[in-house]
Order: C-alpha cells, then structure tokens, then sequence
C-alpha cells in the first residue's frame, strides 16, 4: 500500500518541488494551496509522470477553520508524512506595518502549521510511524529589524518543532524543523523584498535545491535541518555572539543597504 504526504502551499516554490520529489519515490498526495488552478495543473503533470494519486484541496490556511475543514475533508484518511510548508513574510517596520498582514501571517505560520501537526499527529504516534516537516527558517535563530514579526513566527515554529521531536521521540514518529536562509521562491513577492537590496545581495538558494536538502533531512529523521555551509556558519555566529551584539549588526547591516550604501564586508 502507498504512502501518502500532504503538503501545504504545495502549488510554488519549496512546496512544489517537495511534491515532486514525494512523487518520485512512489508516495500519493495530499496538495493544498490557495490556487486551485496550480494545484490542478501540478497533479496531472504528477499523474502522467509518476502514476500516484494526487488529491488537490483549495484551502486558505490563513482561516481559522481551514485546518479543521481539511482533517474533515479527508475523513479520517491515513497521512503518513506532514509538511507544513505554507507561509509568508512581510519586510516593513512594524511601527508602519498593516496589523492586519501580521495577524494573517502569525495564523499561517504559527497557528494553521500547529493545529495541523495537532490533527495528524495522534494518529502517526498510535501506528507508531510518522514523519513531519515544518517549515522554519535561518530567521528562526535571529532577531529581525524590519521583518520583526515574520522572524519571531520562524523562531516559534523551531521551538515548537524541536519540544514536540523530543514527546515523540519513543513513538518512532520524527518532526524535522526545516531551515533555508534566502531561497528563490514567491516569498520576496509576498513580503516586499522584490526590489530589495537587501535580498539581492544575499546568497539565495533555489527551491529545488532546498527542498531536496529537506526531503533527505526528513527521511534521516533529523530535528533541525540548516540547509547550506553559509547558513550553518550564520546560525553557529548568532549563537555564540551575545544578543545585542547580534541585533545591531542585522540593524547596521540593513540600514545601511536600505540606504544603498555598501555593507562592511
């Protein structure tokens, strides 16, 4: 009998080239995503190439009933791995910023991401088998002048991921935190940083790429997977720096390349 993963924000970027790679190992699919017409497209290519049954569901996971209407939507249908890859950013100061945007992203990045690991996680520690990725970040590890409220959701969801990989840890069930630094995907549209300096000037990583790193991540059953040597070097400085050290320099960093001038290499 196939495995099946369901994947959220399944239609761009990582999410995409994660369902990819589940198809090619012969898993059947659960896709979700806003954009009913992506999901569409991406399954029948799915189909004709690899022959696994994919199930397409239109959902908007910034709704507080969405996770709900999905667990009901599948009526008890077994989910062997959980990737909660769906979320958003928004590069702005938070004093400017639309509280409404904020709201919508601590629902999708926090809340929708815990109340689906909270449906689907019982049934994987009863058959004592069971893998889930979430999406966390190279943010998760540092404070985030201008994208303040988009760092601390990556924070909580490697915390989260992290305490809840160790209650399962005897159930043979394993959470993978997955953290990218910046990665080619539709997140720079989403959260403003299309035009930016600073994302520009950053070492982005393809989706691709990323979401091969995570996928061996996964099946290897590691807690917290840092894709790339550059990024690892990043979050081992941030945690031996002091804090307020840390802090000022992102600040610096930025100011600087928001005024368009060269940062101090």
């Amino acid at each position: 009998m196939r495995k099946t993963a369901l994947i959220t924000g399944a239609s761009k970027g990582i999410g995409r080239e994660l369902a990819i790679l589940f198809a090619k190992q012969g898993y059947d699919l659960v896709l979700i995503a806003r954009s009913k017409e992506l999901l569409v497209g991406l399954s029948k290519k799915l189909d004709k190439q690899y022959g696994v049954a994919v199930t397409v569901i239109e959902k908007d996971l910034t709704n507080l009933e969405a996770p709900e209407e999905i667990w009901e939507e599948l009526k008890g249908r077994e989910v062997d791995v959980l990737v909660n890859n769906a979320g958003f950013g928004d590069y702005k100061e938070f004093a400017h910023s639309e509280w409404e945007k904020q709201y919508f992203m601590i629902q999708l990045n926090i809340t929708a991401l815990m109340h689906m690991t909270r449906l689907f996680l019982p049934a994987m520690v009863e058959r004592g088998e069971g893998k889930i990725l979430n999406l966390a970040s190279t943010a998760a590890f540092l404070p985030g002048p201008n994208m303040s409220v988009y760092y601390a959701t990556k924070a909580a969801v490697l915390s989260f991921s992290q305490a809840v990989s160790r209650e399962v840890r005897k159930s043979n069930v394993t959470v993978t935190a997955l953290c990218p630094g910046p990665t080619s995907t539709n997140f720079e549209n989403a959260a403003g940083l299309v035009n930016s300096k600073l994302f520009h000037s950053l070492k982005v990583t393809s989706a691709r790429k990323v979401a091969v790193y995570g996928y061996k991540a996964l099946m290897r059953g590691k807690t917290v997977a840092v894709e790339g040597l550059s990024n690892k070097l990043l979050v081992l400085g941030a945690k031996l720096a002091p804090r307020g050290l840390v802090l000022t320099m992102i600040d610096q960093i930025q100011s600087k390349l928001r005024e368009g001038k060269p940062a101090d290499k």
